[in-house]
């Protein structure tokens, strides 16, 4: 009878444990509400950026198993979709497809009236990918090589000119690191915004931009503009035989990263369920295919991670922007 009695319970506590360990299953891993999420980002649609952003929100949506949603809130150099994530609660709902440029340097520059601290009031999640960058001139310029713009500018100090998208963004910062690096002075042409730049760059208006391949290697492929040399070694991957800029100028490197931000206070395991989002993207053939093909490369880091990324770039951008006395007023 004593064993009957056993072998008819031993089910029940199968069952039991079963229950217990699913229930534990889903304690780590905690469930969205059935509200939709918004990944908000500071810039317009269509751009290299905003692609990145959309790929990572259609994983986002099945890996988290709700609906994402990239809305653009552009203006303020990307702080109005900042602040919107800033201000938000802390629990996931509400993230920012974050950048170099709106949580590292904009911190940073003197003259900049901010509405929320990125350093302060937002938090890394994971950093998707990263854009390496290029230096280009037009398919009409006379210079050939880096060697025969730094010529041409220590023949002609504050003749040679640089488009980039506009004051305090990566592609500036860059260009100072450049000048101070070779000890040349050049011209800052800032544009609203990368295309702009690209369309006087394209029509010969201003001499050269260093900026990320992803708004440039279309024009490149197609002989619009051409490529002198790279700002990093992960942009072999697209221009095997192009030269290093720092073949030029030792020492130097430049490239952007774009990611996951949120509201400072995430709890850990909604933290932990994002990161598994954004390693997905990365890990998606067609995601990291698109990608690139687009001059960018597919980089997962954890926030942790991130977190160090930031700190250095502000430490490192903070130095520059100092010693060429770049204000926004």
């Amino acid at each position: 009878m004593r064993n009957r009695m056993l072998a008819l319970a031993m089910p029940l506590v199968g069952l039991a444990l079963t229950v217990v360990t699913l229930q534990a299953a889903t304690a780590q891993q905690p469930a969205f509400s059935d509200r939709p999420i918004r990944m908000n980002y500071g810039f317009a649609a269509g751009g290299s950026g905003d692609m990145a952003a959309r790929l990572l929100a259609d994983v986002a949506t099945k890996v988290l198993g709700q609906r994402v949603v990239v809305e653009n809130r552009t203006g303020a150099n990307g702080m109005i979709a900042a602040e919107a994530t800033a201000r938000s609660p802390a629990d996931g709902h509400t993230v920012l497809f974050c950048t170099t440029g709106n949580m590292t340097i904009i911190t940073e520059l003197p003259g900049v009236q901010l509405s929320v601290n990125p350093a302060t009031e937002l938090m890394g999640i994971g950093q998707l990918l990263r854009s390496t960058f290029g230096l280009v001139v037009g398919k009409e310029s006379p210079y050939r090589s880096v060697q025969d713009l730094v010529a041409a500018a220590r023949a002609n100090p504050g003749k040679i000119s640089y488009a980039t998208p506009g004051v305090g963004s990566v592609q500036h910062l860059s260009n100072e690191i450049l000048s101070q690096k070779l000890n040349i002075k050049m011209v800052h042409v800032p544009y609203r915004g990368s295309q702009a730049a690209l369309h006087d760059l394209v029509s010969g208006r201003v001499d050269f931009s260093l900026t990320n391949l992803g708004d440039i290697i279309s024009h490149v492929r197609s002989g619009s503009l051409r490529l002198l040399a790279l700002g990093d070694p992960l942009g072999k991957r697209f221009f095997p035989d192009a030269p290093m800029i720092s073949d030029v100028a030792p020492g130097f490197e430049t490239y952007a990263w774009f990611g996951l931000c949120g509201p400072t206070g995430m709890p850990a395991a909604v933290v932990k369920r994002w990161e598994e989002a954004i390693k997905a993207a990365v890990e998606d053939p067609a995601v990291s295919e698109k990608l690139l093909n687009n001059g960018m490369v597919p980089a997962f880091t954890d926030a942790a991670a991130l977190a160090q990324t930031m700190e250095k770039n502000r430490r490192d951008y903070r130095e520059v922007i100092r010693a060429a006395n770049i204000r926004v007023d």
